[in-house]
């Protein structure tokens, strides 16, 4: 951004150059009974923008499920969710967006990704105990994407690993859609006792309001409204200098905020992520119902002379805003202090909803706070859409055409070194998964992350799920599936899901296309959330995913979702444990290869239907397979996904250095059979001695199942075929991301 205009005239042209519309202008100037000037103009260009306004998701956004038993806020109240765990406990978690910076300063734009997200949690009063990720590249064996791909990871790995908080679980997805818009997806999750927790808000004539932390700089300036449209090949000259992240210095704030919360001296407090000091100032105030004089002057900055637009607008890191009781300021800034941070009265609470933004005692900018904000002046959108051309063509996809593979084995071998199957061992041992307070048990790999709560016997299972061919697909059965893909994750974990966040990455919104991808998969997704008892808590949207060349991503929206466990003693894992258990499939196969990556991987074919999928049935196998778990009949439970039965049965037989026979039906086509991805099912193995009770258990239940085969010491055998020792299948899988990456 440049002031190329005077600080006290602008223009539609200076709007537009903004990225606000002409009729966003004149609504500014109806608001506010004026022309803006250059500055109060610049805050409503970031505060109006779609990162800040969700200006066109709000109208759908409202309509997901926002309330449940377990939470103790609904969605929208605070900066993240906050769901009830027993022990007087809260947890409090979120999942936010860091695509546009990541795509061009890869290493800077994922460490501050992660550490924005870390920020939201702990200015709540929790203490970040994990984090997760998703992450979509484009094709692997394009230099680019092998310079992003390590520059992400290694930034993720150096801010959190710095930090101090264990990364726990993700994903790692690669397809030509996201060549020119990685997305990089950051979750947090965090612990709070009831009631200490603190909100972000702003109230109490005469209170002062602090700056805390690092000292503003201009990294980051507009990065909300550049994360605001499409990138093409000249997105670099429009990058904002990305924000750079400093693990060490957010320690010591996150160790100061835990502290100064404690001395009662709070009123409230946020996070300055996207539009910085604006932002704080704009949405604490509007949820209190006051106003604020803020001395731009007092601000700490890196750099001399900064002009008032740039020190509102910066998105440097590590900052907070504190609005403090008036008479105990000293024992806040004793607290940062001690820590040695920034700590500097940068403005007072005023009666009224004004916000006077002050340098050297002249009025630079004066906006009533709720224009600002959801629920106040921002606008509201209601775009058109209409149904893709391609999806009716999906449909026609006909199974019979394509061939079944006369080497199976061969299929297989070549499937489990494809980028979207094969392990992400490289990706993960950058990461400390047991860094800190927090621990994951003894790392028994699980469908998802378990964690223990620090003195108690609770733990929590954390999962990111998002199958974005099959949102493309069908976006609504996709984003369904999605769900009941996170749910089945933490089921077969042993827990109970309680509720979700979400990361809606998707195209422009503008297109009629994609904007209806965006409608079917929310839909999609508040039906499965009542369905499972998930509320959503929040998230994050994140739209112009989208290059002028390459069209837009995958529709993706991410779902992070959290589950209970009352004990650790209930933790299932999926490796096969024992010589001789029994393997069961549970859950209907179908003769389905639709969206599968053995369709598109070994075949080519890049165009059919959504696998199939039954929400009803969904739901009656994960609470059959709670009740299994509660009897505990089961010694493994892993679900099947990507790369179908055999994918799930080796990860189960590799992670237990076992083999396994497998013998399935003839009732469909052996590729179905083996790779096919049709939902709601899942292996589980048992001991031959509980082998009544269990049948009995599915019977009961009317869920359809299978014995599928045995566990066997280190061989695969499929029907009467020796496909080999379980180690050179897991040589295949374990380094061919490695031998890609590093060709």
């Amino acid at each position: 951004m440049s002031n190329t205009t005077s600080e006290n005239t602008t223009t539609v042209e200076t709007a537009k150059d903004l990225g606000l519309l002409p009729e966003e202008f004149e609504k500014i100037k109806e608001v506010m009974g004026r022309t803006p000037n250059f500055n109060e103009l610049s805050i409503y260009s970031v505060m109006w923008s779609e990162h800040c306004s969700y200006k066109n998701s709000i109208k759908y956004l409202k309509k997901l499920p926002r309330s449940g038993k377990h939470l103790l806020v609904e969605a929208g109240e605070e900066n993240a969710g906050l769901v009830d765990i027993g022990n007087d406990l809260g947890c409090a978690f979120k999942i936010e967006s860091h695509n546009h910076p990541s795509a061009l300063e890869p290493y800077q734009g994922a460490a501050t990704g992660v550490g924005g997200i870390h920020r939201d949690i702990f200015t709540m009063g929790a203490r970040p105990i994990a984090a997760l990720n998703s992450l979509r590249f484009g094709d692997l064996k394009n230099n680019k994407t092998k310079h992003l791909l390590k520059g992400v990871v290694k930034g993720i790995g150096d801010y959190g690993n710095a930090f101090g908080v264990p990364t726990v679980a993700g994903e790692v997805y690669f397809d030509s859609s996201y060549q020119t818009n990685p997305l990089v997806n950051a979750m947090s999750v965090g612990i709070v006792k009831k009631g200490e927790t603190v909100s972000a808000t702003s109230y109490g004539v005469g209170n002062p309001v602090y700056i805390v932390g690092s000292s503003t700089g201009k990294d980051g300036i507009a990065g909300a409204a550049f994360a605001s449209k499409d990138i093409s090949a000249d997105s670099i000259n429009d990058l904002p200098a990305v924000q750079v992240g400093d693990p060490f210095q957010e320690k010591l704030l996150l160790e100061a905020t835990l502290e100064v919360i404690k001395t009662g001296a709070v009123i409230g407090m946020q996070d300055m992520g996207a539009a910085g000091i604006t932002c704080s100032t704009s949405e604490m105030s509007a949820k209190g119902e006051h106003g604020m004089n803020i001395w731009l002057d007092k601000v700490p900055t890196r750099q001399l002379n900064m002009k008032p637009w740039e020190i509102l607008l910066s998105e440097s890191q590590e900052r907070m805003l504190i609005v403090v009781e008036k008479g105990k300021e000293a024992l806040v800034e004793k607290v940062f202090d001690k820590w040695d941070l920034h700590c500097a009265v940068i403005g007072e609470v005023i009666a009224g909803g004004q916000l006077n933004y002050y340098m050297h005692g002249e009025l630079v900018a004066s906006v009533p706070a709720h224009s600002l904000v959801l629920g106040g002046g921002a606008p509201v959108y209601d775009k058109p859409f209409s149904e893709p051309s391609y999806y009716q063509e999906l449909k026609k996809f006909d199974i019979n055409k394509i061939p079944v593979p006369t080497n199976l084995k061969e299929t297989a071998q070549k499937l489990v070194q494809t980028p979207n199957i094969a392990s992400k061992r490289w990706v993960y041992e950058q990461y400390d998964s047991m860094v800190g307070i927090a621990n994951t048990s003894i790392n028994e790999k699980s469908d998802a992350a378990v964690i223990r709560i620090e003195g108690t016997e609770t733990c929590l299972a954390l999962t990111v799920d998002c199958n974005s061919r099959y949102i493309y697909a069908d976006p609504y059965v996709g984003a369904m599936i999605a769900v009941s893909e996170a749910a089945r994750n933490i089921t077969c974990s042993g827990a109970i899901p309680s509720a979700i966040t979400n990361c809606l990455n998707f195209g422009n919104p503008n297109k009629p296309e994609v904007y209806w991808t965006f409608v079917q998969a929310l839909k999609g997704m508040g039906e499965a959330c009542i369905k499972f008892d998930t509320p959503v808590t929040g998230g994050n949207v994140s739209f112009y995913n989208q290059s002028n060349d390459g069209g837009a991503v995958f529709p993706t929206p991410t779902i992070g979702m959290i589950g209970t466990m009352k004990h650790i003693d209930h933790k299932m894992t999926l490796h096969f444990k024992n010589t001789g258990d029994l393997i069961y499939l549970l859950g209907d196969t179908k003769n389905d290869i639709n969206s599968s990556q053995y369709l598109v991987q070994i075949h080519g074919e890049e165009n059919s239907s959504v696998p199939y999928f039954n929400l009803d049935e969904e739901f009656l196998l994960q609470q059959t397979l709670h009740t299994i778990n509660a009897h505990k009949l089961a010694v493994s439970m892993h679900d099947v996904s990507e790369g179908g039965l055999f994918v799930t049965m080796l990860e189960s037989a590799m992670s237990g250095n076992k083999g396994f026979e497998l013998c399935y039906g003839e009732e469909i086509r052996e590729d179905a059979s083996l790779f096919g991805e049709s939902q709601s099912r899942v292996v589980v193995s048992i001991s031959p001695a509980n082998k009544e009770a269990f049948e009995k258990m599915l019977a009961d239940a009317k869920l359809a199942y299978m014995h599928i085969g045995k566990v066997s010491d280190t061989n695969i055998q499929v029907k009467s075929e020796n496909w080999g020792p379980i180690h050179e299948w897991a040589a295949l899988y374990n380094n061919a991301i490695e031998k890609e990456l590093f060709s």
